[in-house]
């Protein structure tokens, strides 16, 4: 009942500046046009009719104004005539009774005069003749302001517009431009995502949601004695789900969520990136206890200079130094919680890292195979799939995709069945969209010479041919000279997923990958421009061999990788330019070493390896049974792999697998 007595609220109309503004024009405006002028206008007439008017001595007095004007004004008797009554235009102000009751301009002031004089001498008239200049204050005091008036407009508008950025908001006024951009969400907000949208990273999983169980449950851990970490840092690739992994916090935990971006901080003004700080942690002290998320925190991360040689105020330490003020000092704030997110770790400041700010590092890595099969289950829920869909199958046919990628390949299914007029998402869609992801769009229609694309099959069946020989090479899928994105031809194979890698195993590879070339320079005697991405691919792996990894004898167990980053913008390397001598010398000679054996491999299977490329120009796509009927059974069979945890040693540093082979 008392609802129904209770009055619907009337929402009133919100106050903007602007009002003001229209306000102040619409007084200005009335004052030009109203000012120093009655309210009622005199009647239009000529000067010939005034003349006559004059004759018949109904003219009272005539007032000339800045002389080209003149104001006529009727004797009492004239104005009861007919023919001035009629002429009369009713005003909706009553008229007073020393208004001019016509006006006209006039010519040349001197005949007008001499016209005047004339009429009264000859008809005995003595109307007064009154010289007056006119004037609009309020309007030339207007003129003479409206230019600052443009100027202070402009520069207001200007300034809005710099200090709103692009969110807006609190920050959105001049006057609080240093309020905090950063975006609210409360328990009022609907957060859809959960943890139940987050498939794989158990371990990132367990940490963050112990931080949200200490928020929703403080005794359990306080009567221990202990304290929730102040900050969580999450590392690693890009598309691995850092952010996804915040947005599930956000709707798990019952608590104020401030999310915004480390670009939020920078501005053109100086100060206002550490005001920024202090009001965010202000806003999340208040509604205590919350969490904050940092997006892309590198962005003002970033390690601190020792020297700044320009001499000018660094906007973006001062923010930095805001902030490890904030996280841990004398006002620190024990119920606030900092996680960011940032794919480069390695260029972070120290101080922000330390103990006591960012307690926890998490590293979410790229998905094994069995967290792989999660993430899809996830994103083929909304999908329209064939019940004969494997998700192990797919899981294993994407080897180094990290979670956005697997999410791009679902949704490029799905358009690829969609063009194809079909009612469900089949096997083929899923590989024909990782195809078109790694390898790029066919172009069937692109213009290759007979002679061309004879020599593009001889090199992707050489890549074929010595990748079935060597154990240690990833086992092949298909090989196809259809041009695809900047390639002619690709061979496709399905890496093993490794934690350590051995020389043998790289050697391999890099074999494998020089086989194209060697190929050409088998059947055609000749080598070409198409082995670009092969060559600049068994550089890095040789180099990688020979100054990153320490697996090269004559350097011995020596690296020149720093973890740190901060070579890369240093002057100097790290070793003597006799040494750079050696570690060319040295990586010229595996790289031919491999050249070498990659030739005689197919010297030694010459006819298969043309029979091979034969096919291939036919077909333009052959798949690894065409490879097993020529060759037979391949002599290296892989065990079936272990599924299960392993803990990766932090100085073990391996570059993630390539889920297809270099172009050529």
């Amino acid at each position: 009942m008392a609802n129904e007595n209770k009055k619907p609220e009337i929402k009133k109309p919100r106050f903007n500046a602007y009002w003001i503004y229209a306000a102040i024009i619409m007084i200005f405006l009335g004052i030009q046009f109203f000012g120093g002028s009655s309210w009622s206008q005199p009647e239009k007439t000529t000067q010939a009719e005034f003349e006559n008017f004059l004759r018949d001595g109904d003219v009272e007095k005539i007032e000339i104004i800045n002389k080209k004007v003149a104001k006529v004004y009727l004797t009492p008797d004239a104005k009861q005539k007919p023919v001035h009554s009629a002429n009369k235009t009713k005003s909706f102000f009553p008229s007073a009774a020393n208004e001019p009751y016509y006006q006209f301009e006039f010519g040349d002031l001197q005949n007008f005069e001499n016209n005047i004089n004339e009429i009264k001498v000859q008809n005995s008239i003595d109307t007064k003749v009154v010289w007056n200049t006119d004037s609009n204050m309020w309007g030339e005091l207007f003129l003479t302001l409206l230019p600052f008036i443009v100027i202070i407009g402009i520069w207001i508008f200007i300034m809005r517009r710099m200090s709103a950025g692009a969110g807006g908001g609190a920050g959105g006024q001049i006057f609080n431009i240093g309020k905090s951009k950063a975006k609210l969400f409360d328990e009022k907000t609907e957060v859809k995502t959960s943890f139940k949208d987050v498939a794989g990273l158990e371990g990132a999983k367990e940490e963050v949601q112990e931080i949200v169980d200490f928020l929703k449950n403080p005794q359990k851990y306080t009567a221990l004695g202990g304290k929730i970490p102040k900050g969580a840092l999450l590392v690693g690739p890009p598309g691995t789900g850092k952010t996804l992994l915040a947005k599930a916090v956000a709707g798990e935990a019952k608590v104020p969520f401030f999310s915004l971006s480390g670009s939020d901080f920078v501005e053109m003004f100086v100060g206002v990136g550490a005001s920024r700080v202090r009001d965010l942690f202000k806003q999340a002290k208040e509604k205590s206890p919350s969490i904050i998320f940092i997006d892309e925190i590198d962005a003002i991360g970033r390690a601190r200079g020792k020297a700044n040689f320009s001499g000018s105020n660094d906007e973006r330490e001062n923010t930095l130094n805001q902030l490890l003020t904030e996280m841990d000092g004398f006002g620190t704030n024990t119920n606030v919680i900092v996680i960011a997110a940032t794919n480069r770790a390695d260029v972070l400041d120290k101080a922000l890292m330390r103990a006591g700010r960012f307690d926890r590092q998490i590293y979410v890595d790229l998905p094994d195979v069995r967290e792989r099969k999660e993430i899809f289950e996830v994103h083929l829920r909304p999908l329209k799939k064939d019940n004969t869909l494997d998700t192990d199958f797919l899981a294993k046919q994407t080897p180094g995709f990290s979670g956005a990628d697997i999410a791009n390949v679902c949704n490029e299914a799905a358009l690829i069945a969609a063009r194809k007029e079909k009612t469900s998402v089949g096997r083929q869609d899923f590989l024909d969209a990782v195809d078109r992801i790694v390898g790029g769009l066919e172009k069937k229609n692109k213009i290759i010479t007979p002679d061309e694309k004879k020599a593009i099959a001889v090199h992707e069946a050489g890549h074929a041919t010595v990748s079935w020989m060597l154990e240690h090479a990833a086992p092949l899928v298909k090989v196809t000279i259809v041009p695809r994105g900047q390639s002619l031809g690709a061979a496709w194979y399905l890496p093993e997923e490794r934690l350590i890698v051995r020389p043998e195993q790289m050697l391999d590879e890099m074999c494998a990958t020089m086989g194209g070339r060697a190929a050409e320079k088998v059947i055609f005697d000749k080598i070409s421009t198409g082995a670009l991405s092969d060559l600049e691919k068994v550089t890095k792996q040789a180099r990688a061999m020979v100054t990153i990894y320490g697996l090269n004898e004559e350097l011995g167990n020596l690296t020149y990788y720093d973890s740190s980053g901060q070579n890369e913008y240093g002057f100097t390397k790290p070793y003597s330019e006799k040494t750079a001598e050696l570690i060319d010398k040295e990586i010229s000679n595996l790289i031919e070493a491999q050249y070498q054996r990659a030739i005689e491999l197919l010297k030694q299977n010459k006819e298969k390896l043309s029979e091979l490329a034969e096919e291939l120009l036919e077909k333009e796509v052959i798949f690894k049974e065409s490879l097993e009927r020529i060759f037979g059974e391949r002599p290296f069979k892989k065990p079936v792999p272990i599924v299960k945890k392993e803990e990766k040693t932090e100085d073990e540093v391996i570059t993630p697998e390539e889920p297809v082979e270099p172009k050529s």
